[in-house]
């Protein structure tokens, strides 16, 4: 089993390589002039088990290229089976044509990694679960569900705790919470979207007066939509307002936005590396994920069951 690299997020793959007790390929990732990606493996790989650890967040085209220009090395270096490993699967929101004329483009980029040599993939908390049937290759969708239950158990088990979901879209993940937090109650942001990056909260669904309410979601990407809801559940009386999010895009004046915004804490996963801007923040606090990756990689080796983590 060997664990390689790309640039998008080297803090979380040398955490998965140090709990999994294995270093990381010798390779170099580099550019040359004209920002042409070049990748060089410096180590025998042939009949190994290769996992390439890279998010495909920002710079997503040059993180992804990262990814299909490594995975293609391997594959010319006699792997045995490589696995792309995208804790953060970038596209994922373009999994169907929201209008005339337009791409799907999470299909397309399933394609490229598959084209490129992949033999499976592995990633965490896809936007949308039938993505998986876009790679014509195994793909094992992790859960970051079990991670943040047990931070949440660990921090604020004295607390009348209410899961509540920023929209319909995200039931399904905010009641899956909620089974872990000894059943919770659950509510719903009613909220309506004008256009992307931007929405505007309804109504609440669900009495979250003097409750402390977690908001779940799988990607925070302007942050308006966690900020609006945490204005609307404290509207209603909610006691406190906070967040865990999977995938922390935090883009443009997200970070700004929820230092000014009503919620106490927005926790986000490790899947993207944090901005320096991010991890300054006061509001916004990383939760490791390295070893939840890191064991379903092991299953993954040793041909044993991933889905009985989530048991």
């Amino acid at each position: 089993m060997k664990i390689m690299a790309g640039n998008s997020n080297l803090p979380l793959a040398k955490s998965i390589a140090d709990y999994l007790d294995l270093p990381l390929v010798d390779a170099s990732v580099r550019r040359f002039a004209d920002e042409e990606i070049f990748v060089e493996i410096h180590e025998n790989m042939r009949g190994e088990d290769v996992f390439v650890v890279q998010s495909t967040s920002y710079p997503a085209n040059d993180n992804l290229m990262e990814l299909l220009i490594s995975i293609d090395a391997l594959r010319r270096a006699s792997a045995r089976r490589i696995t792309a490993v995208l804790p953060y699967f970038g596209y994922a929101r373009q999994d169907r044509k929201p209008g005339p004329r337009t791409p799907i483009s999470a299909k397309l980029v399933a394609n490229l990694i598959t084209e490129a040599g992949a033999d499976r993939v592995l990633t965490v908390d896809l936007h949308a679960g039938q993505i998986q049937g876009f790679f014509d290759i195994p793909t094992d969708n992790l859960f970051a569900g079990p991670v943040m239950s047990a931070d949440i158990l660990s921090r604020h088990a004295d607390k009348n705790v209410m899961v509540v979901s920023p929209d319909v879209g995200g039931v399904v993940r905010a009641r899956g919470l909620a089974k872990r937090l000894n059943n919770a109650p659950l509510a719903i942001v009613d909220k309506r979207r004008e256009k992307a990056g931007e929405s505007e909260v309804m109504n609440i669904i669900g009495d979250v007066k003097d409750r402390f309410c977690i908001l779940i979601d799988d990607i925070a990407d302007s942050a308006g939509t966690l900020c609006n809801a945490a204005e609307a559940l404290k509207a209603q009386g909610a006691t406190d307002v906070a967040a865990y999010i999977t995938h922390g895009v935090l883009s443009g004046k997200a970070v700004e936005r929820i230092n000014n915004s009503g919620l106490r804490k927005v926790v986000i996963t490790d899947t993207i590396q944090a901005s320096a801007e991010a991890l300054d923040s006061a509001k916004i606090r990383v939760l490791p994920i390295a070893e939840l990756l890191g064991e379903a990689m092991k299953r993954i080796a040793d041909e044993s069951s991933v889905s009985s983590l989530f048991d």
